[in-house]
């Protein structure tokens, strides 16, 4: 208890699933909570549980980000921790992810057996430019944005801590249904490297989390496919939000004091080196 004590935190995309496990856990810890989301309605309603604020804002959009960051200052004189959460999946709303997720389980299969694979799934193919700038433009814009605008109040504060939302697919680069996912969370752990670097020396430190695959909203539609990845995890299930949140405690915390430029990876073990 009171790890965050008397710290301010910003979590975007905070309104349910990880985001909302994180702010919880960071209010327990006594942080002083602001929920960022799309969705101001949504937004509040886990804020309001929690005694913190809520604010919305789409991170993809610099502007939106600046304008959310101005409330910020109007809302407390300090920012001492901000977590970018805020993601999608590419899946959401397609109406064809029982067939995606077939093909998958028959692509196992054939590579099971031991091939050949006849199987293909040709996502990049499929993928459109609008699809692919959505998706860079949510992780990879938006975690850029919202570090750009925390650093202009924690560098006078000569102090903060910046937690980064990576995955094992940025990690491992198979990706989970999309190339641009991989890419945009590969980007966001090197961008999170590059950043440690130059906001050490004001005692600011960046690190990174990258998931498994976690019990969520988002992992929900794999359907059949979860059994499959549960069999491939070490641990044998997947992981849940409390997983997460509690990393990102630790990060945020005095007891990562000596913790910059790294990535920690809950993940059951699906995979063991970062």
């Amino acid at each position: 208890m009171n790890r965050l004590q008397g710290r301010t935190a910003l979590i975007t995309g905070a309104a349910r699933g990880i985001g909302a496990q994180i702010a919880r856990r960071f209010t327990e810890e006594g942080a002083k909570v602001i929920v960022n989301d799309l969705s101001l309605e949504a937004a509040r309603a886990t804020a309001e549980k929690l005694g913190g604020h809520a604010v919305a804002a789409d991170v993809s959009d610099p502007g939106a980000v600046a304008a959310m960051f101005a409330e910020v200052r109007k809302l407390t004189p300090r920012l001492d921790i901000l977590v970018n959460n805020a993601g999608i999946s590419g899946i959401e709303g397609r109406t064809d992810l029982g067939d995606l997720v077939s093909l998958r389980l028959k692509q196992a299969d054939e590579a099971a057996r031991g091939g050949p694979v006849e199987t293909f799934l040709d996502v990049t193919v499929a993928t459109s430019d609008e699809s692919w700038r959505r998706m860079l433009g949510v992780h990879v814009d938006g975690t850029f944005y919202c570090c750009r605008e925390a650093l202009k109040i924690m560098n006078p504060q000569m102090a903060g801590a910046i937690v980064n939302m990576g995955s094992i697919m940025g990690s491992y680069g198979k990706p989970a249904g999309s190339t641009s996912y991989a890419t945009a969370k590969a980007a966001i752990m090197g961008f999170t490297r590059a950043l440690a670097h130059e906001v050490a020396p004001r005692n600011i430190r960046v690190n990174a989390i990258a998931p498994g695959y976690i019990d969520t909203d988002m992992t929900a539609p794999l359907g059949e496919f979860r059994k499959r990845i549960a069999a491939m995890t070490p641990l044998q299930r997947f992981g849940d939000t409390d997983d997460i949140a509690w990393a990102a405690v630790y990060l945020a915390s005095e007891e990562a004091k000596f913790m910059t430029g790294q990535v920690v990876s809950p993940n059951g073990g699906w995979y063991m080196s970062q």
